[in-house]
């Protein structure tokens, strides 16, 4: 036998007896290489309401209005916790003289990469104890890499990070139950009150669980899991917010204020809109399998389905929709979906008599996901913002920058991290003209005026900068600084996602009758 038929068998060995061996460094092997190349930030919350936030409580800024001021007299509905781990960090990395913001940030990827391995063991084992190890390899190597898992493992973004609690918490009341241990049901609280202090909405898994509990009649189980979620939240996020604010919870009033206040500020969807969502970003057929088994055995799996569908109905109904918001529940719908598809497969005449196109919905199912694994996975996101202020902090001499936008109504505020400086930039937009420039520069003394411009988009480039310079100030080329093939390609898809080239200019010198 040669090494190639050795290494054939000890694979299908182990994919048979520990499957768990083979998934985990596959899954580790795509999120390193995600920490490696998929640089930038995927939303803007991911970064302007972690990384930044975080870096300037570090340098005692106070551009962001989220910590008490003479201006600022209320909180502004976003949980300090998740944040203020950063804030230890980058302090952290301050005393050791670790100040490059492209590097801090591989750091901050590696970690993420490392605590979401927890998602994978955790659904490995949660499938295999209800079901058995062939349901519980398809769900792991899902949770390790399916299309979007490694990219979104590396992000700072809250519905991404209480995941793991959330499995956690689940874990733990599986193993209360099944060993009859009632201080580990205090325990699952516990965990379950820190994925309420990562992300709120986990309030409604936090309320599932203790559901679940009542209606199987555990009566002291349920009240242990709410005195451990109640002490973790009150200890948390109560008492961050009441030396903060001076009242417990503040933050999280303030953000059920106002999402009731402003359920239309953002984007508005039907209800079966998430339906749609995970639908398409589960991969069909194979994503249709996985909401009909969910749903298909809900009384049977009451806890993997009870907490997760209170979260989905929630957010089916409330207005306010964007994709990330969804993400909580894809891996109890992974869970719960291979499990009761599979029983509806072994009992489906239909289906036992169709197992070639059964097994081919499956092989079509990982060609289609194999492609944009390999894509988004080492793809760079907001290439052009993230890579323009690197350039800009290589210079050395940026007073302020000019973010020259005319093409559109609005101005994307450019990732200052990178920049290394806490500066308030200027826009000039359809809207805001040249003349409101000026107006704005007009009592801003000479020595902070901007010295650079960023010309957002390619558009209409030639007509724009020379525009500039009629009205402004002349110019000299420094770079340009193309999107990353992540971006091009979702602007691709859908016009309405951004695909900026940043093009830099240095201002060398104001016209004299702009400015007085």
């Amino acid at each position: 036998m040669n090494k190639i038929d050795s290494l054939a068998d000890t694979i299908k060995r182990k994919w048979a007896d520990k499957p768990l061996q083979l998934i985990l460094p596959l899954g580790i092997l795509f999120r390193l290489l995600s920490v490696l190349l998929s640089k930038g930030f995927g939303m803007s919350d991911d970064h302007f309401l972690i990384i930044e936030i975080a870096q300037q409580w570090v340098d005692k800024q106070t551009h962001n209005n989220w910590l008490p001021s003479e201006t600022v007299q209320h909180a502004s509905g976003h949980s300090l916790f998740y944040t203020g781990l950063h804030y230890f960090l980058f302090r952290f990395f301050n005393l050791i003289g670790f100040t490059d913001p492209d590097a801090k940030m591989y750091v901050i990827r590696l970690l993420h990469a490392a605590f979401s391995v927890i998602t994978i063991i955790l659904g490995y084992k949660i499938t295999e104890h209800y079901s058995n190890k062939k349901n519980a390899r398809i769900a792991g190597l899902l949770l390790a890499i399916y299309w979007f898992m490694p990219m979104l493992s590396v992000r700072n973004l809250v519905e991404v990070v209480c995941v793991p609690f959330l499995l956690y918490a689940t874990w733990l009341i599986i193993k209360a139950e099944a060993n009859n241990k009632q201080t580990t049901f205090l325990y699952a609280g516990l965990i379950a009150g820190l994925a309420f202090s990562i992300r709120f909405q986990s309030l409604f898994f936090v309320g599932g669980f203790g559901l679940y509990l009542l209606i199987k009649k555990q009566f002291k189980p349920a009240i242990l899991f709410g005195l451990g979620a109640f002490a973790c939240m009150a200890l948390i996020q109560g008492l961050i917010d009441y030396n903060t604010w001076g009242r417990p919870f503040a933050e999280f009033f303030e953000y059920v204020n106002y999402n009731m206040h402003s359920p239309y500020a953002y984007s508005t969807q039907p209800w079966y809109n998430y339906f749609l969502t995970l639908g398409g970003i589960l991969i069909p057929p194979v994503s249709l399998f996985l909401l009909f088994g969910y749903f298909k055995l809900w009384r049977k799996y009451l806890l993997l389905f009870l907490p997760a569908f209170l979260f989905l109905a929630f957010h089916s109904y409330f207005p306010n929709k964007q994709e990330r918001f969804i993400f909580p529940i894809v891996p109890f719908i992974i869970m719960l979906g291979i499990i009761g598809w599979n029983e509806f497969v072994d009992g489906s005449g239909f289906w036992q008599k169709r197992q070639k196109l059964l097994r081919g919905c499956w092989i079509f199912f990982w060609v289609l996901n194999t492609l944009p694994l390999l894509f988004i996975t080492c793809s760079y996101s907001k290439r052009n913002r993230v890579e323009a202020m690197l350039y800009l902090q290589t210079k050395g001499d940026v007073k302020n920058l000019i973010i020259e936008d005319t093409n559109r109504d609005d101005w994307m505020m450019p990732p200052l991290f990178y920049l290394k400086k806490w500066i308030s930039p200027y826009g000039v937009t359809q809207t805001l003209t040249h003349d409101t420039l000026k107006f704005n520069l007009s009592t801003v003394p000479i020595r902070e005026r901007p010295n650079y411009v960023i010309f957002m988009q390619a558009e209409n480039l030639d007509k724009r900068v020379d525009d500039f310079q009629k009205n402004y100030a002349t110019l000299k080329y420094e770079t340009t600084v193309e999107p990353g093939s992540m971006d091009r390609l979702l602007h691709w898809l859908n016009p309405n996602n951004e695909n900026n080239t940043s093009t830099i200019y240095k201002i060398e010198k104001v016209l004299t009758d702009t400015i007085h």
